[in-house]
């Protein structure tokens, strides 16, 4: 089977380049004029279903991209640890290169429920957005280019596998327009991203001579809501955490106790008071204070960002914001955000009693500078001024009786937040050669709102990563129905062509 793929590679690389008479075709060109291949290639990629659950999927996975690069003469290798799914790394090296570049993608997608989805995840179709009601198309029967709205559905054919498809559809096109790559190009992708990346860091300090680079490109996430083609420059870290507040030993006669014995949901909602205010402003004193504020490099490129709030508030169907600072300038700062709130019953489960616990889950988004251990001592110490008794396990008896307010604490792993320096010059060619590619201004975000782990990457290589987003921002991420809108991928294959070809610094 590989080695018809590799024939079927090489004619269609040949006839891609065939068709470039002079003057030389450009990439736009050279995607506009192949499209049915590209689909087809990212097609073939979804029905394959390297979930975590699929560990035959996995490797059939790794096993297809270490064929595709070899058929395009890089070096591939899979790198693992302690039996994790493999990484593909590959190489390839350009005569005269100064820079090496590393594209980082992961192949796995995230678990699904099948009957949630309106079609089979591992067989893509393809649907025309436009009509109220979105319809299939036969995207191989409609000749010439296909329409840029259409999206794909399919597990992981947004994250992350049109970037991995982006990637070897612009090398496919520096190809057949006679360029040659301005850098040493190099990739890593992964397969269990979607599962935490829990080996990564092994990899990556196993492997650390190997993977020396002047700069990482991360090619994960989605462009920004404009749909203009999009650089991150960081990510926000996370820690999660449930608490649990304790009331009576079992659920009490409101009518007999109310008023007199104190209600944990009360408790509950008085305490998440204290913690943020209407605008999203974090009160827990010395929580946000090693934060990292925006330089003047990120204020400009926040001030140059396309203007879509207005747009979300309709979309979303909310009357206010948080905040009057934008949604750029908001995401720069740490967050507090309450994930549910429990306690007794509502409607039919509703009773007339005092509950005997509440519950709420919340997460932290942390900002560069920020450290798990330092939010999470900024608020058991928040707590303890406030009076409560903070434990980790249920408590018993004598310590109910001992503490007027008592709160369980259960934290979840975290990870800070990251962000390099726009003004930094390997970040000011990345902007140049993405604006040159794109034929356009570019959104440049110094960081995501979403979390990222970018901290282990930099705490084992110490190099300036920079993300390469290129899914569309509603793309159904990590929920069924995902999909890919194919103008996204279009603009995608000329970023990265952008960054093979275009960079120097």
């Amino acid at each position: 089977m590989m080695g018809c793929l590799r024939g079927l590679f090489v004619l269609l690389l040949c006839a891609a380049t065939a068709s470039a008479a002079p003057p030389k075709m450009s990439v736009a060109q050279w995607r506009d004029a192949n499209q049915a291949v590209v689909i087809s290639r990212l097609d073939r990629f979804v029905r394959l279903p390297s979930i975590a659950a699929d560990p035959e999927g996995l490797n059939g996975m790794a096993e297809m991209l270490v064929e595709e690069l070899r058929m395009r003469g890089f070096e591939p290798r899979l790198l693992s640890a302690d039996g994790s799914p493999k990484v593909v790394f590959a190489s390839l090296d350009t005569p005269g290169a100064k820079r090496t570049v590393v594209f980082y993608a992961h192949y796995d997608g995230q678990p699904v429920t099948s009957g949630a989805w309106a079609s089979d995840p591992f067989v893509p179709v393809m649907r025309d957005m436009k009509s109220p009601s979105p319809v299939a198309v036969d995207w191989r029967a409609a000749g010439g280019r296909l329409d840029p709205e259409w999206r794909l559905f399919g597990r992981a054919a947004a994250d992350d596998k049109a970037s991995i498809v982006a990637f070897l559809s612009a090398y496919d096109a520096l190809v057949a327009t006679g360029r040659k790559p301005s850098v040493n190009l190099r990739v890593f992708w992964e397969g269990e991203e979607e599962a935490g990346s829990p080996h990564l860091a092994a990899i990556l300090a196993a492997n650390a001579e190997l993977l020396k680079a002047d700069l990482w490109l991360i090619g994960d996430g989605p462009v920004h809501q404009s749909r203009t083609p999009s650089l991150y420059f960081g990510a926000r870290g996370v820690l999660g955490l449930k608490a649990t507040i304790f009331g009576p030993l079992t659920p009490l006669h409101d009518g007999h106790y109310g008023n007199w014995v104190p209600n944990p949901a009360t408790m509950a909602a008085q305490l998440i008071a204290d913690m943020r205010d209407a605008e999203g402003t974090i009160l827990i004193p010395g929580l946000a204070d090693a934060a990292r504020l925006p330089g003047p490099a990120d204020q400009a490129a926040i001030a140059a960002l396309p203007k879509i709030e207005d747009t979300l508030i309709a979309s979303f169907g909310i009357g206010r914001t948080e905040g009057q600072e934008g949604l750029a300038t908001s995401i720069m700062r740490p967050a507090l955000n309450i994930r549910g709130i429990a306690a007794g019953g509502v409607g039919a489960d509703a009773n007339s009693a005092i509950p005997a616990e509440a519950s709420f889950s919340i997460d932290f988004r942390l900002v560069p500078d920020q450290t798990v251990e330092g939010v999470k001592a900024s608020f058991e110490a928040f707590l303890s001024e406030k009076g409560w008794s903070v434990v980790r396990e249920a408590p018993d008896l004598a310590r109910r009786l001992e503490h007027p307010r008592v709160i369980r604490l259960e934290w979840e792993p975290g990870y800070p937040g990251f962000r390099t320096d726009i003004s930094l010059p390997v970040s000011q060619a990345v902007i140049g050669a993405a604006g040159k590619a794109a034929g356009r201004p570019i959104a440049v975000l110094p960081m995501m709102g979403g979390s990222v782990p970018l901290y282990i990457f930099d705490g084992v290589l110490k190099t300036p990563l920079i993300g390469l987003p290129i899914a569309n921002h509603d793309n159904s991420q990590h929920a069924p129905n995902e999909n890919l809108r194919l103008q996204n991928l279009w603009d995608g294959i000329d970023l990265y062509a952008g960054m093979m070809g275009g960079l120097d610094w």
